[in-house]
Formats: structure tokens, C-alpha cells, sequence
């Protein structure tokens, strides 16, 4: 029995995570962690109460507008941001934690780990737009690394 490493165990439910997206356009989700053991999840779509992306709710995403393009516009909250958001919501510190995501994080998520207290993010595919928050995590001291590069097998 081959068991899988850490690293791999939490970018799977990441990656189960994903499926419960309401976006249109990209599924995406994240994972913090403490001690090897979930504090948060978090997936991308119109936030709490508002109606579901992939239903309407985002008239960016439902619209033909380029990827990367009229963000500003956009409706839905990101993967990271909610499970941020998440955990304050519910009272529990991410200070020090591990943020696994299915995507690279963009600029504003980068600014809400590093806020955060978050120590490390590890993700399996790079955002095509992510080379500032790239450069904003490593400046303020939040290792960064794709999965499975220096991590457990």
C-alpha cells in the first residue's frame, strides 16, 4: 500500500474542492492547513447570498470578455480569499499555516496571505498573470513552491 504524501493528500482535496466552484470561467480552490490538519477550505464564486456565477450572478464571467481582462469587474471572490475569509469568519487563526491552491495566487490574494500571517503557499499550476505576486510573496518572506518541488513523496 503506497500511502500518499502530504503535499499530494491536501492538493487532492483541493482538488475536490474545485468541483464545489460556482464559476464559469475557472474552478479553483484552496486548502490552509496547521500541523497537518485542515483549518479552512476555500473555492472561487459570487460570495454567500449572492446567485451562483455559473446561474447568471457574474455578468464578467458570463460575458466574452479575454481572460485577465475588466477583473475589477468581476463578482466572485477567489479560492484563497474565502478560505481566509473563512477562517476569520469562524474565528480561527491562519497565522503560520500552509495555503495549498489549485492556481497560482494573483495580486490581491497575495496581499491577503502575506496580511494573514499564511508561512507558505504551495500550488499546482502556475496563473498566467501572477509574476508581481510571485515577487510581493518572496519579498515579504512567504516561501512559495509548485507541488512536489522539495516537497514529501
Amino acid at each position: 500500500m503506497e500511502r500518499p504524501g502530504w503535499d499530494d493528500y491536501f492538493m487532492a482535496i483541493a482538488d475536490m474542492a474545485a468541483r464545489r466552484s460556482n464559476c464559469c470561467r475557472r474552478q479553483v480552490a484552496a486548502v490552509i492547513v496547521r500541523d497537518h490538519q485542515i483549518i479552512s477550505t476555500g473555492y472561487n464564486g459570487t460570495p454567500r447570498g449572492i446567485t451562483n456565477c455559473c446561474d447568471g450572478g457574474c455578468p464578467r464571467c458570463n460575458s466574452d470578455v479575454p481572460s485577465g481582462s475588466n477583473l475589477g469587474e468581476c463578482l466572485c471572490s477567489h479560492a484563497e480569499e474565502n478560505a481566509i475569509v473563512q477562517a476569520a469568519y469562524h474565528g480561527i487563526a491562519v497565522a503560520g499555516a500552509v495555503l495549498y491552491t489549485t492556481f497560482s495566487p494573483c495580486l490581491l490574494c497575495a496581499k491577503m496571505i502575506i496580511n494573514s500571517g499564511i508561512s507558505e503557499v504551495i500550488y499546482r499550476a502556475r496563473y498566467s498573470i501572477d509574476d508581481t505576486s510571485m515577487r510581493l510573496l518572496a519579498e515579504a518572506g512567504v516561501k512559495v513552491r509548485p507541488l512536489n518541488e522539495g516537497g514529501e513523496r
